[in-house]
């Protein structure tokens, strides 16, 4: 599928999968930033994209900056609608207790999966149908 793109920043690369078959592409900080301990920032993309009607694209963390730093996304997946026409901003949170992370302009910061999506119709009941699983919620399984 093709993806209409405006950089921002003519400096940054576009989004890009870094390996065959990857569902995410690697997109990339306009700006340094440093975040505390706890601390979470609003870091732009350098890119707008303009995705067709039925089309949505979601920005995912990073799983090695996680693991290795505590870098996450406050609001993971951040949802990008098909009519939204501004800059892809990313709001990272430093996970760590006590180590600052530094962002460097140029840096991949998150993934941006573009996903097909329906719309739902939602019809009201008095009383929902059955199903095996019922009500249960959190343990349900039994499992841990």
């Amino acid at each position: 599928m093709k993806v209409l793109i405006k950089r921002l920043d003519p400096d940054l690369p576009l989004p890009s999968y870094a390996k065959p078959g990857d569902a995410g592409a690697d997109i990339y900080s306009r700006i340094d930033a440093e975040l505390n301990p706890g601390e979470r920032k609003l870091i732009p993309t350098g890119i707008a994209i303009a995705l067709p009607p039925g089309f949505a694209a979601f920005v995912h963390p990073r799983s090695g900056r996680a693991i290795k730093e505590g870098l996450g996304m406050v609001n993971a997946p951040g949802t990008v609608d098909a009519a939204y026409r501004g800059e892809l901003q990313v709001i990272l949170i430093n996970h760590d207790s006590q180590n600052s992370i530094r962002i460097k302009r140029g840096e991949r910061i998150a993934q941006l999966v573009i996903q097909k999506v329906e719309h739902a119709e939602f019809i009201e009941l008095e009383e929902l149908p059955g199903s095996s699983r019922g009500a249960s919620g959190f343990g349900s399984t039994g499992k841990s």
